[in-house]
Formats: structure tokens, C-alpha cells, sequence
């Protein structure tokens, strides 16, 4: 935007600048013509009192010494004719051709001649004048000048080079003060766009200085500070709301589930003790989604920070935690993974949480008889984990739900699940500025493939392979 407004402002002045000097270059040639032009005329009046009466004598008498003299000290050429065309007298440098026919015919016929009306820079050519010999009414000849016209052109183009010279200034002032204007102007914009862009990142402390350019951006970036802290103050009460209400409830969860057990021995009935272990299952539940809830309201504050993970390290530990209820479910998991490793600069336990969902869905959709491979890579300048079942999969619409809160597939209504572990995963892959994808596997199942980038620097210790994350000051952007 500076840039237009600087060739904006670059254009409109090199319009004026046009409209404004070129009258005044065609003035100054014009004027500097003239000039000469007056003089030459005055010569060659007083050149036509000395040849009247050396024309009505039929002798030239003084007037070739005048002529000569003129020309040795002017460098111009003259000469007298007569009214048959006849040359008189004439100085050394006088040229019968020129151009000199138009103005003798002019001048014999009473009338002066002075050519071109202006001498321009690209011309060539002498500039001529002729004045008529008038002898009591009658034209007895006439007295022709050429004047060379490389001292007048000189002239003009000098003028004219002064003139782009100021020009040439002008335009740079206004540029100058084009650029300093343009930046005024727009930098409250440029901060504004540059606040905006961390703020969408998710650093939602940017700011925009409000004493920067014209009053009504001024006034449109304390408008927007206040909207920024109106919306980051929401987010802050719902996300303290979602995380302060989840933590109280797990007190009276934690005590009504303590009274449940205790009702278990007093119950004799078999319908009792049915309804007993589903009141305590329903609670196990209710304290699922709570933790999910806490889990999530964590993952979504912009305070996390960056750690640098070994990916393989972390998929085999989270692999050896979900083998035992995989072995109880019939369910064969294993993990395909290099012996070197892969390292990963993710929020912390981002890997660790995102396996979790991943496994726990592979698992309990895959099926007794089923295989879920979790396998690590480095690709694409970063680590990719790949959690592969060989379940029922989902459809291309489920796909584009299945990391919305709360949602469930219409087929799994009944199965366990708060419906927020791919979104918690989601949300701390994106947090880390990694990818989840998934699609449906072939010739079934689902594929899940998380995605993260890869440390500028690995470990001082590559063979040190931490299953606990090392973690850094890096803020995180969302």
C-alpha cells in the first residue's frame, strides 16, 4: 500500500510539474528568440539608412566596409539587395541559400521578416531577418542577417536543463515526503495487520500502539485493543468457568461415589446389586468427562510451552500402557518404530495425550481378532506417528465431525467415550503447529496420522532418548 500511495503521489506531481514548466520552457525559448530577433531587426534598420542612398548612387561606397566590419566583430552574415534580386554588398559569411529566399521576398515586398518565431534546442538552421530600403514610399531593396543559431540554442537548452534540474528536485522532495507521509499514515495499519496476524496465531497479548498516525486510525487502534481485551477476557472467564467448574465437581462426584460403594454390601437383591454397578459405572463416566474437560480447558490456554520430545520414545511407552486392556479385548497392538530417534518440538504431552485418544479409539472399535500398528517416521522435515486399526473406519462426513466436541459416531452411542478425546488431540497438535489427518484405511479400518515439526536443535545426546520431555521457554501460539 506504501508503494502506491508513494507512485500515487509521484504521479500526480509529475503532472503538475509537466502542466506548470512546459509553458514556461516554450516562454523561455521564445523570449531568449525574440530577443535576438530585436537585435538583428535593429542592425539591419540601421544597415537599411546607409544603403539607401548608396542604392540610388549605384554604388556601394561604405556600406561593404560596414557590412565587413559587422561581420568580423558579430560573426554574422549580411547583405543588401537590390530590387531585381541583385546582390549589393555582402560580408564573408553571407549565404544566398539558408533560407534566405522567403525573407528577401518578403522584405522587397515592404514588409519585415524574422524566422523561425522560435529557436528550439533540435532545430538547425540560421535564424534570418530582412528589412525593406524605403525610399520616399519605394522600395529600393532589401538588407538580409543570418544569424548562426547555436548560441541561442545554447541558450535555451541551458535554461531548459535548469528547469529538469528543478524538476528532478521536486520530484525527489515528493517522494521523500511522499514516503515519510505514507509511513505515517500507515503504520498504525501495518501494526494493526501485524497484531491481528499474532493474535490469530494465538498470542492474544499483541497489541496495537494507540499514538501512531492520523486521529482515526488512532481512534481504530484503541477500538481495537478494547475489542481484543473484551475477547480475551471472555475467553479467559468461559475457559477459567469450564476449568473451575469441572474441578468442583469432582468433590461431590469423589464423595457420592464413596456413598454408592457403600451401599454395595447392604444390597441382597440381584436387580439391586445390577443397578448399584451402574450407578458406579455412570460415575466412573461422569468423572471421565470431567477430567476430558479439565484436559481440554489446559490444552487451549496460550501459556503452554514448548518441549522437545522423543516421538519414538513416547509411542513405545504409550504402546506398552495400552497392551495389557488391547490383550484383554483380543485386540493385537504393536509398534513399528527405528531404533534411532525421532525427535518432535511439541507442547508437552501432546504426543503422549494424542496417542491416548488414538489407541483408545483404535482399540475399542477394532474388534476382538483386530491389529492396530502404530508406526514413527521422520517426514516432510518433521515426525509423523501413524495410528492404524482395522475397524469399522468412518465415512468421509463422520471424518469431518469427529473432532467436535462432544460428538459420536450414530453407531457408537453405546460405547464408551466422552466424545472429546480426538478434539483434545486436535487441539494440542494444533498447539504444537502439527497435523492431524484421518481417512479411511484400505480395505478397512481408520488411519490417524499426527504430524509435528521437527527441533532446530536436536539433544546435546542423541543416544539419550527422555521418556520425560525436557521442556524450554517457548511460548506457544495458540
Amino acid at each position: 500500500m506504501r508503494r502506491r500511495l508513494v507512485i500515487s503521489y509521484l504521479l500526480l506531481m509529475v503532472l503538475v510539474l509537466f502542466a506548470l514548466e512546459t509553458p514556461l520552457a516554450v516562454t523561455l525559448a521564445s523570449r531568449e528568440t525574440d530577443r535576438v530577433r530585436a537585435d538583428r531587426l535593429a542592425d539591419a534598420t540601421r544597415f537599411a539608412s546607409l544603403a539607401g542612398p548608396a542604392l540610388r548612387g549605384g554604388s556601394p561606397g561604405p556600406l561593404g566596409g560596414e557590412l565587413a566590419a559587422y561581420d568580423d566583430l558579430y560573426r554574422i552574415g549580411a547583405a543588401v539587395v537590390d530590387r531585381d534580386r541583385r546582390t549589393v554588398a555582402a560580408s564573408a559569411r553571407w549565404d544566398a541559400g539558408g533560407g534566405t529566399g522567403p525573407a528577401v521576398e518578403t522584405a522587397l515586398s515592404g514588409q519585415q521578416f524574422s524566422g523561425p518565431e522560435s529557436v528550439w534546442p533540435w532545430a538547425d538552421g540560421p535564424l534570418v531577418t530582412a528589412v525593406p530600403i524605403n525610399d520616399g514610399g519605394e522600395v529600393l531593396g532589401a538588407v538580409v542577417t543570418t544569424t548562426p543559431a547555436g548560441p541561442v540554442r545554447r541558450t535555451v537548452t541551458l535554461w531548459w536543463l535548469m528547469l529538469a534540474g528543478i524538476g528532478l528536485l521536486a520530484v525527489l522532495a515528493c517522494v521523500s515526503t511522499a514516503f515519510g507521509l505514507a509511513g505515517w499514515v500507515l503504520r498504525p495499519v501495518t501494526e494493526l495487520d501485524a497484531a491481528t496476524h499474532e493474535i490469530a496465531e494465538g498470542r492474544r497479548t499483541a497489541r496495537v500502539r494507540p499514538r501512531l498516525g492520523p486521529p482515526e486510525l488512532r481512534r481504530l487502534a484503541t477500538s481495537f485493543n478494547d475489542m481484543v481485551d473484551a475477547v480475551s477476557d471472555v475467553m479467559d472467564r468461559q475457559r477459567a468457568f469450564v476449568a473451575h467448574a469441572s474441578h468442583q465437581l469432582r468433590n461431590p462426584l469423589t464423595a457420592l461415589r464413596l456413598r454408592v460403594e457403600e451401599l454395595g454390601p447392604s444390597l441382597t437383591d440381584p436387580d439391586g446389586r445390577a443397578e448399584h454397578r451402574l450407578a458406579l459405572e455412570e460415575t466412573d463416566r461422569l468423572a471421565l468427562v470431567l477430567d476430558a474437560l479439565l484436559t481440554l480447558a489446559r490444552a487451549e490456554r496460550e501459556e503452554n510451552q514448548r518441549v522437545t520430545v522423543d516421538a519414538g520414545a513416547a509411542a513405545a511407552s504409550r504402546v506398552a500402557a495400552w497392551l495389557p486392556l488391547a490383550r484383554h479385548r483380543a485386540v493385537t497392538l504393536r509398534l513399528d518404530a527405528g531404533d534411532a530417534p525421532a525427535y518432535a518440538r511439541t507442547v508437552p504431552t501432546a504426543i503422549d495425550q494424542a496417542l491416548d485418544a488414538l489407541i483408545d479409539n483404535a482399540v475399542k472399535f477394532s474388534g476382538a481378532g483386530g491389529e492396530v500398528t502404530v508406526t514413527v517416521r521422520p517426514d516432510d522435515g518433521g515426525t509423523e506417528l501413524t495410528v492404524r486399526d482395522t475397524g469399522p473406519g468412518m465415512t468421509a462426513s463422520q471424518l469431518d465431525q469427529a473432532t467436535e466436541r462432544f460428538w459420536r459416531a450414530p453407531d457408537a452411542q453405546n460405547v464408551d467415550g466422552a466424545g472429546l478425546g480426538l478434539t483434545i488431540a486436535a487441539v494440542l497438535v494444533d498447539a504444537s503447529d502439527g497435523r492431524l489427518t484421518m481417512r479411511q484405511g484400505e480395505p478397512r479400518g481408520l488411519v490417524a496420522e499426527l504430524w509435528f515439526p521437527a527441533p532446530a536443535e536436536e539433544p546435546a545426546d542423541p543416544g539419550d532418548r527422555p521418556a520425560t520431555p525436557e521442556c524450554h521457554d517457548e511460548p506457544v501460539g495458540r
